[in-house]
């Protein structure tokens, strides 16, 4: 069982919006939550409208929906949602007012279910526009889902126990009720509808309904190096300086480095700690740990033979990265001692591992981690395709070979273990390349046919495909986390990713562009800024891949 706290520390807050959320709550309160009556007056001529829209084309409120309070059974959360690839993170009522206006300049309408359309409008504090166009009603959650794969330019609101990893939430005037910044309890979430109980609910009998207090997330990470130009930015700035950056933009390019590419130029924009955040808020943190940390280390300034300083773990386990998977092409960079001793000081700083032992048994045996006290058993199985010779076998270290038939014994073992959520996490594919080959797509649905959840792989260096097989998410490659390849954009940039997780269900998938800067430092891009570089990035790639 993870024993670091999570919950309790500070949240991670989205970048612009701390200094509105003071604001922001007693607006969104005193509209969602306000009692219900036949009548109530319309938004102040004087409000901020987003996007300048005039008071004369703000739909004005009609007569209120009344509720009996003998009928009043249930308020139900809803939250805004849009297309999954949107960058867009946040949006308020004054935005919903200028959607339906039409002079919004992100969306072009409003999506509903029909069944909850006029109620989630009154809590909104306006009604139906004019212009039909604006809203558009779905049948149920799934058919909005549907639409809006279809539609970037919508705007929804779906009850939070209908919201799937295919579509993005949006926070709600800096208030989230997804991600490791959520909201504490349902109580504090200001956007709610009443349920009445002649309607039945649409939640599936066999799901458990969204808490967020009962929520867990998970942020994964891509390689980390310890070694080689990384190793000098510890040594000037500590061990904690990779994990402590925060938002940063590009100023421009200058061409070229030693490989010809042509290189950011880049600013940081304050929020330092950002990164850290997001990994201390993380019920579940990991990553892989690109090198061996043997007691008899050596710095390498230039070449691809890795050795990191054991001391420098520290700075993984104060930031609160859980576990790390040993397989990859350089665990065996100091021979089987080195995974030995890489093992014993992961250990001595309460790092879990897997995917490298000392024999192929011990490669092959999957991490459990318990990421809430109440909440499910996960297993991660870490395994490596590019080094043949670092593979483990009876009696010598190495790491853990993955192959269609390794993988399902694995999760079959780590299921009987009681494994509730299984993530395979594999060290594959083509360095500087974003998209798959074909026989590393067939091992990717090797591992979801096994029984696998979900799969999150590296190697690449680059932020890859994500591919959707029977419903389970593929993330082919997350790019550099902690690297100093500082030699081209790609290399430069990558995704970290927050999952969460509502028990076992995987609810919600972000994916966040980020820039290493001093060559071992990630810093968080805007999503609708700069960071869509690294995002199309990974869009192109999965082209063929992920219907999201």
């Amino acid at each position: 069982m993870l024993n670091r706290p999570r919950r309790g520390r500070a949240p991670l807050v989205a970048v612009g919006l701390l200094a509105v959320v003071a604001v922001a709550v007693p607006i969104a309160a005193g509209w969602a939550n306000r009692p219900l009556s036949s009548t109530a007056p319309g938004p102040s001529s004087t409000e901020p409208i987003v996007g300048g829209v005039p008071s004369e084309a703000i739909p004005s409120p009609t007569a209120r929906i009344t509720h009996p309070p003998a009928e009043a059974a249930l308020r139900v959360a809803v939250v805004p949602v849009t297309q999954f690839r949107t960058p867009w993170t946040n949006t308020t009522r004054d935005e919903v007012l200028a959607v339906l206006a039409g002079t919004s300049e992100r969306y072009a309408a409003l999506e509903l279910v029909a069944g909850d359309a006029d109620e989630i409008l009154y809590q909104l504090g306006t009604t139906r526009p004019a212009d039909t166009t604006r809203l558009v009603e779905a049948a149920d959650g799934a058919a909005l889902a549907a639409d809006l794969a279809a539609h970037r330019d919508r705007l929804a609101f779906l009850r939070a126990d209908e919201v799937t990893p295919g579509i993005h939430a949006l926070s709600w005037n800096g208030l989230a009720l997804f991600g490791g910044g959520r909201v504490a309890s349902l109580e504090d979430w200001p956007l709610a509808i009443l349920e009445m109980p002649v309607v039945a609910a649409r939640r599936p009998a066999t799901e458990m309904a969204y808490d967020p207090d009962a929520a867990w997330t998970l942020v994964a990470g891509g390689d980390i190096l310890l070694d080689r130009g990384v190793k000098l930015s510890i040594d000037a700035h500590g061990v904690d300086f990779p994990f402590d950056g925060g938002t940063a933009e590009i100023t421009g390019h200058t061409c070229c480095s030693q490989f010809g590419w042509e290189v950011p130029k880049t600013r940081r924009t304050g929020h330092e700690g950002d990164v850290r955040s997001l990994i201390e808020s993380a019920d579940l943190a990991i990553a892989n740990f690109e090198n061996p940390a043997p007691v008899k280390y050596r710095f390498h300034s230039s070449g691809t033979v890795f050795t990191a300083n054991p001391a420098y773990i520290e700075g993984l386990a104060n930031v609160g990265i859980d576990y790390v998977s040993l397989a990859n092409n350089h665990i065996r960079d100091a021979g089987g001692a080195g995974i030995l001793q890489t093992i014993e000081a992961l250990d001595g700083f309460g790092l879990a591992h897997s995917g490298a032992g000392a024999n192929l048994a011990a490669a092959r045996t999957p991490a459990m981690l318990e990421p809430t006290s109440d909440g499910p058993t996960v297993a991660i199985l870490g395994y490596d395709t590019i080094a043949g010779g670092y593979t483990a076998s009876a009696d010598r270290a190495g790491s853990a070979r993955l192959t269609a038939v390794t993988v399902a014994e694995d999760v079959a073992a780590a299921r009987a273990a009681g494994a509730d959520i299984v993530i395979v996490f594999p060290h594959w594919g083509t360095e500087y390349k974003a998209q798959p080959f074909a026989a590393q797509r067939q091992l990717a649905k090797a591992c979801i046919d096994a029984g696998a959840d979900l799969v999150i792989g590296n190697h690449a260096h680059w932020a890859g495909a994500v591919e959707i097989y029977n419903g389970k998410p593929i993330w082919y490659a997350l790019g550099n986390f902690v690297f100093d390849q500082s030699w081209s954009e790609p290399t430069m940039e990558g995704i970290t990713l927050e999952l969460t997780f509502n028990g076992s269900r995987l609810v919600q998938a972000v994916m966040r562009p980020h820039i290493i800067l001093d060559k071992a430092q990630p810093n968080f891009l805007d999503p609708a800024g700069d960071g869509a570089v690294v995002m199309n990035q990974v869009f192109n790639a999965s082209k063929n891949t992920l219907p999201w």
